[in-house]
Formats: C-alpha cells, sequence, structure tokens
C-alpha cells in the first residue's frame, strides 16, 4: 500500500483545513487508516482512525468535536477535516495504514500499522 498526504500549510488561529491521504496499491475494504501527528519535541500522537468497511471512526479524545475523518470510496482517498484549529495543532500530519482488526484499541497505536505516508506539516499562526 502507498500513501501520499497532502493538504498541509500555513493557516490562522481558527482557520479550517482538510487533509488528504490518497491509497493505492491493494484492495483497501479490509484495512483500517490512521491519521497521527507530531509536533517539533514531542512524541507522535493518534488523531483519529477509520475503517475501510464500515466507515467506522475512532478519534483521539482531545481531536473530538474539531477533526472528523472520513473516506471517499471512488477516490481510495482519506480525509481529516480540521476545524477551529489552534497553534497547539502545529505538527507533521501522517497518515498509515494497517489491517482491520477486532480488536479496535490497536487502531490508536503508531506502531500497529503497517504502512505509512510521507507527512504534511501544519503550521497553525496565532
Amino acid at each position: 500500500v502507498q500513501l501520499q498526504a497532502s493538504g498541509g500549510g500555513l493557516v490562522q488561529a481558527g482557520d479550517s483545513l482538510r487533509l488528504s491521504c490518497a491509497a493505492s496499491g491493494d484492495t483497501l475494504s479490509t484495512y483500517a487508516m490512521g491519521w497521527f501527528r507530531q509536533a517539533p519535541g514531542k512524541a507522535r500522537e493518534f488523531v483519529a482512525a477509520i475503517t475501510w468497511s464500515a466507515g467506522t471512526t475512532y478519534y483521539a479524545d482531545s481531536m473530538k468535536g474539531r477533526f472528523t475523518i472520513s473516506r471517499d470510496d471512488a477516490n481510495n482517498t482519506v480525509y481529516l477535516q480540521m476545524n477551529t484549529v489552534a497553534p497547539d495543532d502545529t505538527a507533521v500530519y501522517s497518515c498509515a495504514a494497517r489491517s482491520e482488526t477486532s480488536w479496535t484499541a490497536r487502531y490508536f497505536y503508531a506502531a500497529s500499522y503497517m504502512y505509512w505516508g510521507q507527512g504534511t506539516l501544519v503550521t497553525v499562526s496565532s
């Protein structure tokens, strides 16, 4: 599976931004897709995940209500809609893929993902 993330850039606090992750290379119906971010000097953290088959979504508690993950079956693309961004959202955002699992806690851990795209930098100015 190859992943290509895009959509990052410089935005102001309070703005909205949508990141895209285009996937290719395998049948995605058995995969889950995740977004992670890593701010300067901080550890990578889970943002959101979605199962390709049912569209079930998972969010980090701190992202609920502001970020929305979705998928476009026709274009094999996963989106991360970011609303009301704040300077603390400044980070490199990366998308990742792994096989779906009934052990859903695994979706929250970067180490469980097999495929990664390059990151896209989001910078939020105050």
